[in-house]
């Protein structure tokens, strides 16, 4: 007799080895028809696998993360089939899946057009309407080998002759296609119901400049229809927020081939950059924070101490002079540990923070970069802390609080926090693990604030908490990290005197709110469609004469507003009044001013917002009021 344990804690009892699509069937038909996998004792597996022994058995529907997972990893395998059936000459690589979707990458000839993807896309149609059954085989590593030999995919081949010999290998069929995988996957290909392919791309592979390039078609996979529909009609308003169209459009910045990845900041960027800076460089100084400037360009012997030689070269710019070999530096951590190191610290003098908005480069694949998201020069709102073992919990909470502020000020009220734990390589005693740990969790805690724990995806030195804001579109992007450290204060010979007068390590957090500089105006950019608000605007006020005879009145205002604090602009220029209001409104200014006759008699001007709403003739003070009202929100 079996035993099988349901989550609701009820035991349901077979007389002999039993799938767990025919438990469900059992539970209730619909159950059934919902099934797409299961856990059993924890693990995850296809619906038909049989259950020999009492087990534990949690059942995977479309309702589960998981059971989406499932799908959109099912519908990679279902774009392989699609392909090798109309183009048989093309090989299969990989096919994992992504955010919000998935990728396969294959060998072929030529390019594949946006033409292949529409014929690809029908093609799954017409295997999802033949319901295929999917069925797991296990066979021996060599086995494997000889298989996909034969048939000719020369990667398949090189990916399982990594596999250690002794391993069984899984394989799953669908027709007439059959594709290496651990799965699991839905039972047919009928369950497959509300995907797109969304584009194709290059790729290396195994990501190696020096190899192939591949061809990567991307798509997305959803339960059902509508939630496909409402993703792509999320992606159409994300294509009309893309932070390089809106940054050509705003000439807030642009990027060219003689400096790939690094940006060209336009005037009116620049001095979006200087708001944002300047902003956290007053809520920093109000938390404690000694600003600090360390080199760019750093012998190779300090990131030798640190580790980041050995672990993080191939990412790094390097330069020679007077035979000696520099790094321009990737991150400021060790440079903030020198300075810590000038002159003796005692207990008193901690904790320290040093922050710095330190300009890093990395040498990233080109195919990585994009726009300002992803570049190789950037900067970082950096800093670390210097302090003792008993002040990490408040430091941790101080910088939360920080952050929220921050977001908050942004427009950001939605943050995702995780919390992750240390990895299965790392360095440091387990007691300092237990403790740092213990201190990020109970600064979480302390504040009801609610996270996400990830086991294992801590750094190799100490355990961290992410911040990742959601934008008005619902999407997500990782910002903010606090991160302890043991390991590099240790490397660096960083100490401090105890009340004791004794020598002791200080631990080190790292952290940064905004991350990148470049990154977050780029995620405010797409967040905003360019509309920022009134404090953010580069340029907040636009004025306009309808004629000639107001020039004088007009320039006298503007220079009002100027010396007011505002940032301001004036069109004098001798178009009709709508196509310079249009002109105004297409650069979304927040405030458009219009001088005509009425306004020179009344001594008042006409405002209008971008959105097109009239407020009225206003003077002078009654504007400067109606701005410091929003400002000061």
């Amino acid at each position: 007799m079996i035993r099988i344990t349901l989550t609701d804690n009820s035991i349901k009892s077979f007389d002999k080895p039993i799938a767990v699509l025919e438990i469900a069937k059992d539970i209730s038909p619909s159950l059934a028809k919902a099934t797409l996998g299961a856990f059993v004792n924890g693990i995850e597996v296809d619906a038909t696998f049989i259950i020999n022994n009492d087990s534990n058995l949690k059942i995977i529907t479309d309702k589960d993360n998981e059971g989406l997972e499932i799908i959109r990893h099912s519908t990679a395998h279902l774009l392989a089939q699609a392909v090798k059936e109309l183009y048989p000459t093309a090989q299969v690589t990989i096919g994992p899946v992504i955010s919000d979707g998935f990728y396969y990458d294959f060998s072929y000839e030529r390019p594949f057009t946006p033409e292949d993807l529409i014929l690809i896309e029908r093609k799954m149609q017409q295997l999802v309407e033949q319901n295929l059954p999917i069925k797991r085989i296990e066979i021996t590593r060599n086995k494997a080998i000889e298989y996909f030999a034969s048939i000719g995919e020369n990667y398949k081949v090189q990916i399982i002759q990594q596999i250690p010999e002794d391993q069984t290998i899984s394989l799953y069929s669908q027709g007439n296609f059959t594709d290496l995988c651990r799965g699991p996957h839905v039972p047919s290909t009928g369950k497959l119901k509300a995907f797109k392919l969304t584009k194709v791309a290059g790729a290396y592979w195994r990501g190696d400049s020096n190899n192939e390039m591949l061809q990567r078609i991307y798509g997305t996979a959803w339960r059902n229809k509508d939630e496909l529909q409402n993703y792509l009609s999320m992606l159409e308003e994300a294509e009309k927020r893309d932070h390089r169209k809106i940054g050509k459009q705003l000439s807030l910045f642009h990027l060219q081939e003689e400096a790939p990845g690094m940006v060209f900041w336009h005037p009116k960027g620049w001095v979006m950059w200087q708001i944002i800076e300047q902003y956290m460089r007053q809520e920093i100084e109000k938390d404690g924070y000694k600003e600090i400037r360390t080199p760019l360009v750093v012998d190779r012997s300090l990131w030798e101490k640190s580790g980041h030689w050995q672990n993080y070269s191939e990412l790094m710019f390097t330069t020679h002079s007077e035979k000696r070999e520099y790094a321009i530096k990737p991150m400021n951590c060790p440079c903030h540990i020198l300075v810590f190191n000038q002159g003796l610290k005692s207990y008193r003098d901690l904790p320290l923070r040093l922050a710095e908005f330190g300009s890093c480069h990395r040498n990233e694949p080109s195919g990585g970069l994009h726009g300002i998201m992803r570049v190789r020069g950037f900067v970082q709102d950096d800093a670390h802390i210097f302090c003792t073992e008993e002040q990490m919990e408040e430091e941790a909470i101080k910088f939360i609080d920080l952050t929220y502020k921050i977001y908050k000020k942004f427009g950001f009220e939605d943050v995702i926090l995780k919390l992750s734990t240390r990895p299965a390589k790392r360095v440091g005693e387990d007691h300092l693990w237990d403790l740092a740990e213990e201190a990020l969790a109970k600064a979480l805690k302390n504040k009801g604030l609610e996270y996400i724990l990830q086991p294992g995806e801590g750094a190799f030195y100490g355990p961290k908490i992410e911040f990742t804001l959601k934008d008005c579109l619902g999407r997500e992007w990782q910002c903010g990290t606090l991160q302890l450290d043991f390991n590099l204060p240790e490397r660096l010979q960083a100490v401090y005197f105890d009340k004791d007068n004794s020598k002791k390590t200080p631990v080190m957090l790292h952290r940064a709110a905004l991350g990148s500089f470049e990154r977050f105006i780029g995620i405010l950019i797409e967040h905003y469609e360019g509309k920022f608000p009134l404090w953010l605007a580069p340029v907040q006020l636009v004025i306009l004469n309808i004629s000639e005879k107001q020039i004088d009145y007009t320039k006298q205002f503007y220079e009002n507003l100027k010396n007011n604090g505002f940032r301001c602009e004036i069109d004098l220029r001798n178009d009709k009044v709508g196509y310079k209001i249009r002109e105004a409104t297409l650069q979304k200014i927040p405030y458009l001013l219009i001088v005509g006759d009425k306004e020179v008699d009344t001594n008042t001007i006409t405002v209008r917002k971008r959105d097109g709403s009239d407020l009225g003739q206003m003077s002078e003070m009654q504007l400067n009021d109606l701005l410091q009202a929003e400002l000061n929100q």
